[in-house]
């Protein structure tokens, strides 16, 4: 049996549409973005002002993510010393599979509950 990780999608064509109809999908979808963001305002703030207090406190922000997520919240966590003077420690972005996983697919490796423990205690 294969094991589908994707949801039914209005998009399951995208092999037979031509590029002009490829393009005007994805910015469909990208328009959608700003709408969804603008309604969870409020929950972005508290998160914001949560991760603020527990940075004044000596804390620290940890993006934990698989694949492309992984990969953008370990940009963006590359991003944050340069860009607001933050040491590495303080903003730091993890991804399943290790480093390996930055460049190269590592399969599976968000369903190893051990794994990722040993990550996070590091």
């Amino acid at each position: 049996m294969i094991k589908l990780t994707e949801s039914a999608s209005k998009y399951s064509n995208l092999e037979e549409l031509n590029t002009a109809e490829l393009l005007n999908y994805m910015n469909d979808e990208d328009n959608t973005v700003p709408q969804l963001v603008k309604k969870a305002i409020p929950q972005i703030e508290i998160l914001v002002n949560e991760v603020v207090k527990k940075l004044k406190n000596n804390g620290r922000l940890i993006y934990i993510g698989a694949g492309t997520s992984g990969r953008l919240g370990i940009l963006d966590a590359s991003e944050c010393p340069p860009t607001f003077g933050v040491s590495s420690d303080v903003i730091v972005g993890l991804i399943a599979g290790g480093d390996t996983a930055i460049r190269h697919a590592v399969e599976n490796a968000e369903d190893n509950k051990s794994t990722a423990w040993e990550s996070l205690k590091k």
